[in-house]
C-alpha cells in the first residue's frame, strides 16, 4: 500500500473543522479510497474511537439500499454518537441521487466532520456547489507524482525511471504490482478507461438529463475518437471546431457543439484537464484558446498505442500535472505573437514556465528564453529541460533539469 502523505496532511490540517466539508476528487483508481482508509487509521492513532468513524463506499453492494438518500440519512442518523465528534466518510457519493440533501442535513449538526469523495466533477456541481460555496475545500487527487514514484521504487536510476514513468504512468496498483508487464498494463488501463466511458459518463448523462436538456452521451465510437484526438494533441492549442473537422474527415458526423459536450464528458471524470489561455500582460483569460492534458502518461499511452510520442509534449503534460499537484492554477500564456507554456498562479503570485526536452541547440534555447525575456514583471521565470548541460541562471531566468525539479519539494509550499 502506498501512503500518500501530502494528501493525508491536507486532511489532517482540516481535522475537526466541522464547518468545512472535505471533498476529495480525482480519476478512478488514483488512490482516493486508500487515502480515506489511511486517514481513518491516523484518526484512531490520535485517539478517535472506532465508533466515531462512519465510512461508506457506494460501489460496495453491501450499501446498495443506501443509494436512496432518505435511507442513507436515516442510517447515518442512527449511527451518530450524541456526545462525540462523528467522522463521516462517503466514498463515490455521487452515485446517490440527491446526496446533497444528506450532506446539507449533516452539515447543520455541530458534532459531525464530513469528508466526501468521488470520481466525477458532478460531485461539485448543481445544488451542492451552490450550498457549499465558501464552506468546503477540494483536494484534487492525482496518480503518483514522479517523486512519489521514486519513493516507491527507490533503487532505480532517475533518468531511466523517468522514461518508464512516461511509458507506464503513476497509477498506484501497476506501479507496485505489474512490473513492466505490458500486457497486464494494457488490461489494467483498459479496465480504467472502459469504466470511465461506460459507467461514469453514462451516470453523468443520466444525472444531467434529470435537470437539463443536454443530450445523452450515447455515441461511444465518437467519444473514443474525441478522446484519441485529445490524447494526441497534448500541448497543442485546439478548438472544438478543429476537432469536429478532424472527426468528420475520419467518417463520423459531429458539430462543434456536440464535440464541446463530449469533451466536457471526458473532463468530468478527470480523464482530461483543460488549461485556458491567459494574456501575460493583463492576466485576462482569453476565450476559445486552450490546451488539454491527460491525467496520467500511462493512460495516454493506452489510448494511443504504438505511437511515436514527442518527448517534449510528454514532459509538458507531466509538468502540468505536477503544478496542479502543488496547488497552482495553470494557464497557457499569450504574449502578442509569442506563447509561454505555463502561467502558474498561487496565493496571488505568478510563475512562468517554458518546457523543452532539450535546449542545447542555440536555436532551441533562444526560442524558449525569448518569450520570458519579453515579460517585464518580476515574477519567477523558469525553463525546464531534460538535458544536463544548460541549467543555470541566465539574467534572472532559471534553466533547471526537469527531473531534479520534479524530485524537489515545492519551494512555495
Amino acid at each position: 500500500m502506498i501512503i500518500r502523505r501530502s494528501y493525508i496532511e491536507q486532511l489532517q490540517q482540516w481535522k475537526d473543522n466541522k464547518k468545512i466539508i472535505k471533498v476529495i476528487t480525482g480519476v478512478r483508481r488514483c488512490g482516493k479510497s486508500t487515502l480515506l482508509k489511511e486517514y481513518q487509521k491516523s484518526l484512531i492513532e490520535r485517539g478517535v474511537g472506532e465508533g466515531q468513524i462512519i465510512s461508506l463506499n457506494f460501489e460496495d453492494l453491501n450499501y446498495e439500499r443506501l443509494l436512496n438518500y432518505r435511507e442513507l440519512y436515516n442510517f447515518l442518523q442512527e449511527k451518530l454518537l450524541p456526545d462525540a465528534v462523528n467522522y463521516i466518510f462517503l466514498d463515490e457519493v455521487q452515485r446517490v441521487p440527491q446526496f446533497e440533501k444528506v450532506v446539507d442535513s449533516l452539515y447543520l449538526k455541530d458534532n459531525v466532520d464530513i469528508c466526501i469523495a468521488g470520481s466525477n466533477a458532478f460531485l461539485l456541481s448543481g445544488e451542492l456547489a451552490t450550498f457549499l460555496a465558501g464552506r468546503y475545500i477540494e483536494i484534487n487527487m492525482f496518480p503518483l507524482s514522479f517523486k512519489e514514484y521514486m519513493e516507491v521504487c527507490p533503487q532505480q536510476n532517475p533518468e531511466k525511471a523517468f522514461l518508464r514513468y512516461l511509458r507506464c504512468g503513476g497509477f498506484p496498483y501497476p506501479t507496485i504490482e505489474l512490473n513492466d508487464n505490458q500486457n497486464a498494463l494494457d488490461t489494467y488501463f483498459d479496465g480504467i478507461y472502459n469504466t470511465i466511458v461506460l459507467k461514469d459518463i453514462e451516470e453523468r448523462s443520466r444525472r444531467r438529463q434529470l435537470g437539463s436538456d443536454l443530450h445523452r452521451i450515447s455515441n461511444i465510437p465518437l467519444l473514443n475518437s474525441i478522446s484519441s484526438f485529445l490524447a494526441g494533441s497534448v500541448g497543442s492549442p485546439i478548438s472544438f471546431r478543429n476537432i469536429a473537422n478532424c472527426i468528420i474527415s475520419s467518417g463520423h458526423t459531429a458539430s462543434a457543439d456536440t464535440v464541446s459536450e463530449y469533451v466536457r464528458a471526458l473532463e468530468e471524470p478527470y480523464l482530461f484537464y483543460q488549461a485556458r489561455a491567459m494574456n501575460v500582460s493583463g492576466k485576462q483569460l482569453l476565450r476559445n484558446v486552450c490546451k488539454y492534458y491527460i491525467v496520467d502518461p500511462g493512460l495516454g499511452n493506452y489510448i494511443l498505442p504504438k505511437r511515436t510520442h514527442d518527448l517534449g509534449f510528454l514532459l509538458e503534460n507531466v509538468v502540468y500535472l505536477e503544478l496542479r499537484r502543488r496547488g497552482y492554477a495553470v494557464h497557457i500564456g499569450k504574449l502578442k505573437d509569442l506563447e509561454v507554456d505555463f502561467i502558474a498562479r498561487k496565493s496571488g503570485a505568478y510563475e512562468y514556465f517554458q518546457i523543452t526536452s532539450d535546449c542545447r541547440a542555440e536555436e532551441t534555447f533562444e526560442r524558449e528564453i525569448s518569450p520570458l525575456r519579453k515579460i517585464k514583471d518580476n515574477y519567477k521565470k523558469t525553463i525546464l529541460t531534460l538535458d544536463n548541460f544548460t541549467p543555470g541562471n541566465y539574467g534572472g531566468i532559471l534553466v533547471e533539469n526537469a527531473i531534479d525539479w520534479l524530485l524537489s519539494a515545492d519551494p512555495a509550499s
